[in-house]
């Protein structure tokens, strides 16, 4: 189980302690592999993109114009986090539904 998202996130470290057995990738170090952007884009569409944090409303119109895949390639830390893999299974960010969802699946 992978969970994409930052180090310094409160919500991501909430699901990391959840899911002790869960491996954090670090969208701003790492990114996230084309592969699992591209389904999550699938499952979730423009949610994907969070157009409320500090990030996106720092990005000027051009970068905001941009397909939502190529803004978050360019800029991580503008997908809504955590997004979840499972085996072929996503989930994205984290409340308590989300951890029922995610613990069933495992």
């Amino acid at each position: 189980m992978q969970i994409y998202g930052l180090k310094n996130c409160d919500t991501c470290r909430k699901a990391m302690k959840a899911l002790p057995g869960a491996v954090l990738v670090d969208v701003r170090a790492e990114g996230v592999p084309d592969e699992v952007l591209a389904r999550a884009y699938e499952a979730f569409g423009d949610k994907l993109l969070n157009t409320r944090s500090t990030t996106w409303r720092q990005l000027d119109e051009a970068a905001r114009g941009l397909p939502p895949l190529a803004v978050i390639k360019a800029t991580p830390s503008v997908m809504k986090r955590p997004l979840i893999a499972v085996d072929n299974q996503l989930f994205l960010g984290w409340n308590s539904a989300v951890e029922a969802d995610v613990k069933a699946s495992l």
